[in-house]
């Protein structure tokens, strides 16, 4: 199994961007999907996650500017990021919560995304 994100990159204060992470290889469920990041010093936080139903949660500092969507049948998470701050500047990394086979769970992270915002 391997989760292969995309999309970071140098933006702008107030600008917007787009990540995705596709899993792929011999899956036989995906439950939670989701975001993580991590800046210099900082220890690593939760930005956003979505259920195999479409249940999101949030980090208080991504409500309002980020929406999490998963297209199931492409096996894909994305994170439209909205109203970048230069607070959001980390290294955003996808995860997913995954079933090989009946029984046998565990969670597989895509490589890390750079996002640097501007001021």
């Amino acid at each position: 199994v391997q989760l292969q994100a995309s999309g970071g990159g140098l933006v702008q204060a107030g600008g917007s961007l787009r990540l995705s992470c596709a899993a792929s290889g011999s899956i036989f469920v995906i439950e939670s999907m989701g975001w993580y990041r991590q800046a210099p010093g900082k220890q690593r936080e939760l930005v956003a996650r979505i259920t195999s139903g479409g249940r999101t949660n949030y980090a208080d500092s991504a409500k309002g500017r980020f929406t999490i969507s998963r297209d199931n049948a492409k096996k894909t998470v994305y994170l439209q990021m909205n109203s970048l701050k230069p607070g959001d500047t980390a290294v955003y990394s996808c995860y997913a919560d995954i079933s090989v086979s009946a029984g046998i769970w565990a969670d597989y992270w895509g490589q890390g995304t750079q996002v640097t915002v501007s001021s």
